[in-house]
């Protein structure tokens, strides 16, 4: 009897085996046949339409402004444009006055990315993030302003502590070089890195950002320079040189994009007769960027500057002496490559909106910088104040 039990009760275990495999087999080949594509087929048709929708949805949402015939615009930081009541605070001070652009950071000196990627970066930031920086842009782009987005590029603790060996070295560590205020650098020579620049810029764009704004290509300036060791540019290469060999990359990598480019330089660059230590040459790079961005800010400027004591004191005479010199140096440039001197100036200050050394800047100060802007024949400038604190009466109204 329980042997007959135990023989049914394996038959229908081998029943049910049966029926499953058979079920299995018309899932897997049976029904993609019916539909008359293959099962591999199928997938790539899913993938495909996924990829699709997202593509349509992207090239819907994000919209460009052009650039304005004169820029003139201010810097806001990724804290602020993380906070919506000063962010607002700013939009309107740009729609209310002369203003017409907002440079906001990509990435700032800590590294910090400040719109979510997970490919470029993950979250263990410790700068600000604008979870709504699409949303934001498409706002501004409504208001017709032109968005400028700033990365810090070669200053990266983030990217240094995590990627050593592409690093600024201390020669009597062997660790990573920090400078004064305790910040890595990654070599400008690290042609690794070079990439992960260049793929910041192509997301920014494809966020919305009209114009990419590239601060800090440079070799560091401050700190125990005799500890740095440059081990991926010492023998191959001079600052100057790497600098540029950057600069050219960035613009063959970025020049089929769509997108505007635009370059931070030190302010001094336009009278300097070398590349300050740094790598800077002005004639070095104007012909990778559609602007030039010195930023002449005169209290930046050391005693002696022009013959002044305190240039801080003399912003339309520094302002003014450094782009003339600027303009000379752009103008002979395009003379010996053959460029029409007819063609506009690349040229577009960063003008300063803040106290320094003692020397209070307000209605007088910033409007004596524009006025000297505008007095050597340049149309486009930007306003800086790390702390976004900005003096509205120094701009003409709308």
């Amino acid at each position: 009897m329980n042997k007959n039990r135990l023989q049914k009760k394996n038959l229908k275990l081998i029943l049910v085996a049966i029926f499953g495999a058979v079920l299995i087999i018309l899932v897997y080949l049976g029904v993609p046949q019916l539909l008359g594509i293959t099962y591999e087929e199928g997938l790539v048709k899913a993938v495909v339409a996924q990829k699709t929708e997202t593509q349509v949805a992207s090239s819907t949402a994000v919209t460009h402004v052009s650039t304005p015939s004169k820029v003139k615009g201010l810097y806001m930081t990724a804290c602020v444009a993380s906070t919506s009541t000063w962010r607002e605070n700013l939009e309107t001070l740009i729609k209310n006055t002369e203003l017409n652009s907002v440079v906001i950071d990509i990435k700032d000196y800590s590294g910090t990315i400040s719109f979510i990627d997970p490919a470029l970066q993950g979250n263990d930031v410790t700068g600000c993030r604008v979870k709504d920086m699409g949303a934001f842009i498409a706002e501004l782009h409504r208001a017709n302003i032109y968005v400028i987005g700033r990365v810090t590029v070669f200053q990266d603790p983030y990217y240094a502590s995590r990627y050593p060996e592409l690093a600024v070295k201390s020669k009597s560590t062997g660790g990573i070089w920090k400078d004064r205020h305790g910040l890595p650098f990654v070599d400008v020579g690290a042609k690794p890195y070079w990439d992960h620049v260049i793929d910041i810029a192509k997301a920014g764009y494809a966020l919305g950002f009209d114009e990419i704004n590239f601060d800090y290509i440079r070799y560091p300036s401050d700190g125990n320079m005799a500890d740095a060791h440059y081990s991926w540019t010492i023998g191959t290469s001079t600052k100057a040189q790497m600098v540029k060999s950057f600069f050219s990359y960035l613009h063959d990598h970025l020049k089929d994009t769509g997108v505007k480019t635009s370059a931070d330089l030190f302010g001094l660059v336009t009278v300097a007769e070398d590349d300050l230590g740094i790598g800077q040459v002005l004639t070095n790079t104007l012909p990778y960027f559609d602007f030039v961005d010195p930023m002449v800010y005169p209290s930046h400027f050391a005693t002696g500057a022009d013959g002044y004591k305190v240039p801080a004191a003399h912003p339309y005479e520094i302002v003014h002496y450094s782009m003339a010199e600027g303009l000379k140096r752009e103008e002979a440039q395009k003379v010996a490559e053959g460029i029409a001197t007819s063609t506009p100036s690349k040229l577009r200050p960063w003008l300063q909106d803040f106290d320094l050394l003692g020397v209070p800047y307000g209605v007088p100060e910033v409007q004596a910088q524009i006025k000297a802007t505008h007095d050597v024949g340049l149309t486009s400038w930007l306003l800086w104040d790390a702390s976004n604190r900005y003096t509205p009466t120094a701009l003409q109204p709308k």
